[in-house]
């Protein structure tokens, strides 16, 4: 199995299935801690997996689900890995990547395939080399070992005898003047005649604020990409969106957090994020007080946005009761879209105190927002 284990990376998409996402959050796609983590110990039931550091977390996809690069290059021999835990991510997983497949891999495949469910099949693509992940997810965002770096150089050298020509990539296109995707926030306000709030923020809060306070699972679920597209290019040309259309409350759910997540710079912005991922080092008592600390040192623009979308996902914590959605759970979902590093993506052990902060902000919303008043501003 080396030569396999050498050659092969697999970018593993996890995304909950609908039974499984009200879940207690524990399960909720588990990953085990990095190596680096000070709280792993040989008692951790993930060490066997963790000390190796076979997973990472890699950001989100191209359509905001979590993914998990799975190096097989740093399996260790079969003795010292606990492989009935490696294969627990199996049930969650909605698509796999598997990058620098031997022949050999491709033979199993084939024989195998007739044994292996028609639902697991469809979710498996073979990838030659590592840029052919780019069209699928955000390829920056990966940790890739670099002997997998290496070896990609190697297979692209020897193809043909000589390095594949450079792909001359096109300039990016100036965004329109309607564009609500993908730029800054001041952008979108220059646009719209100075308008603080984001007309797709505004908008799909409003509908959620009337159709989904009670929807059980509100920004768990998934949506159609598709659909998510055809939506994203309406509010980019500036076209009004009905989401009554869509007859699925969800799609205005991920409209928001996709909105968020494609900001160039997080709304908590960059300058926040050491300061959040102190907040666990910060006593109990005085955590509320350290994150009305750091909210009042953002820009004017970001606090007014910021406190808008908390006091509508405080709203939306007060219903849990319907939509089973604590604060706890909203701080799952909305922590990195948030907030991340200027470089790179959030590590493992970042997402504690990520989320944590997200909670407080939701949980302690009036306490938080209460001592700083912008003109301008508006509520939800």
């Amino acid at each position: 199995m080396s030569e396999i284990d050498y050659e092969k990376l697999a970018e593993i998409e996890l995304q909950k299935d609908e039974a499984e996402d009200m879940q207690s959050e524990q399960e909720e796609a588990f990953v085990p801690p990095p190596l680096e983590d000070p709280e792993l110990n040989i008692n951790h039931p993930y060490y066997d997996v963790a000390r190796h550091g076979i997973i990472q977390l890699a950001g989100d996809d191209n359509s905001g689900r979590k993914v998990i690069t799975f190096s097989c290059c740093r399996m260790p021999p079969s003795h010292q890995l606990n492989h009935t835990r490696l294969l627990e991510y199996k049930k969650n997983l909605k698509a796999l990547y598997v990058v620098h497949p031997t022949n050999f891999i491709k033979i199993l495949w084939n024989i195998f395939k007739p044994l292996i469910s028609h639902k697991f099949g469809k979710k498996i693509t073979y990838l030659n080399y590592l840029s052919d992940l780019r069209e699928h997810l955000k390829y920056d965002q990966l940790n890739i070992p670099q002997e997998v770096i290496r070896h990609d150089e190697n297979l692209r050298g020897k193809q043909k005898g000589k390095l594949p020509p450079v792909v001359k990539v096109p300039p990016p296109r100036p965004p329109l003047p309607t564009q609500q995707f993908g730029v800054s926030l001041q952008y979108i306000k220059d646009k719209n005649k100075g308008e603080l709030i984001p007309p797709v923020m505004k908008e799909t809060v409003s509908y959620l604020k009337r159709k989904g306070l009670h929807v059980e699972g509100l920004f768990r679920r998934s949506a159609s990409i598709q659909t998510i597209k055809d939506v994203q290019k309406l509010y980019n040309q500036g076209k009004s969106v009905n989401f009554d259309d869509y007859h699925d409350i969800h799609i205005p759910a991920v409209i928001l957090k996709t909105f968020l997540r494609e900001l160039p710079q997080p709304l908590l912005t960059f300058d926040c994020y050491d300061h959040i991922l102190g907040i666990t080092s910060v006593e109990s008592s005085l955590r509320v007080t350290r994150c009305k600390q750091i909210i009042q040192g953002l820009p004017e623009h970001n606090y007014i946005v910021l406190k808008y979308l908390i006091c509508f996902l405080h709203m939306v914590s007060q219903e849990s009761i319907y939509n089973r959605m604590t604060a706890s759970s909203l701080a799952c979902v909305f922590g990195l879209n948030l907030i991340w590093p200027s470089k790179g993506t959030a590590s493992l052990s970042a997402l504690v105190p990520l989320n944590l902060f997200t909670e407080l902000l939701i949980d302690f919303y009036t306490n938080i927002f209460n001592s700083r008043t912008v003109p301008g501003e508006i509520l939800p």
